[in-house]
C-alpha cells in the first residue's frame, strides 16, 4: 500500500491524501485521467508516474518542468518511505508513505510459478480422471447386475 500526501507549500502540513492498495501505476498531473489530479500551471498534464516494479516503487518523471527530490532533478528514482517529491522547481510537494501492506500488492502482481501450476493441474487432472474411471466402472458394474 502506498499513500501520497499533498503538503501545504509553506508549512508542510498535509492538505490532501490518496491511498492506493492495488494500483501498480499511479499517474500524477493536471489531466483528469490521472489518479492524482493537481491544478497548477507548472505541473504537466502527465507529470509523474509512481510504478511498482521489481518489489519496490519507482518515481518516474514525465513532466516538462521536471521532478525534484531534495532539490535534485531526477528522471527516475526508487521511492523511500517519507520521501518528499516536488513537481517542478516551484510546484506542489508530495510526501510518499509506504506501508508493509505493499506485499499484498506484490502477491497480486507476481505471476504464478508455471511449473507449480502445471504440476498442480496435472495432479488435479489425474484425480478427476481417477474419479471418472472409478465412477464409470461402478456404473458399468451396477448396470450389468
Amino acid at each position: 500500500m502506498i499513500t501520497l500526501t499533498l503538503l501545504h507549500p509553506t508549512n508542510t502540513k498535509p492538505i490532501q491524501s490518496w491511498t492506493f492498495k492495488t494500483t501498480a501505476t499511479i499517474r500524477i498531473g493536471r489531466s483528469t485521467n490521472n489518479e492524482v489530479v493537481l491544478y497548477s500551471a507548472v505541473v504537466s498534464r502527465h507529470h509523474l508516474e509512481i510504478r511498482y516494479e521489481d518489489n519496490h516503487w519507482q518515481v518516474v518523471n514525465l513532466g516538462t518542468n521536471g521532478t525534484y527530490i531534495n532539490g535534485e532533478l531526477i528522471s527516475q528514482k526508487q521511492a523511500i518511505d517519507g520521501m518528499i517529491i516536488r513537481l517542478a522547481s516551484s510546484g506542489p510537494t508530495i510526501q510518499i508513505h509506504l506501508s508493509p501492506e505493499t506485499s499484498s500488492l506484490q502477491r497480486q502482481l507476481t505471476p504464478i510459478n508455471q511449473s507449480d501450476s502445471v504440476s498442480s493441474t496435472q495432479q488435479k487432472k489425474s484425480s478427476v480422471e481417477d474419479a471418472i474411471t472409478n465412477e464409470s466402472s461402478h456404473d458399468y458394474k451396477s448396470s450389468r447386475q
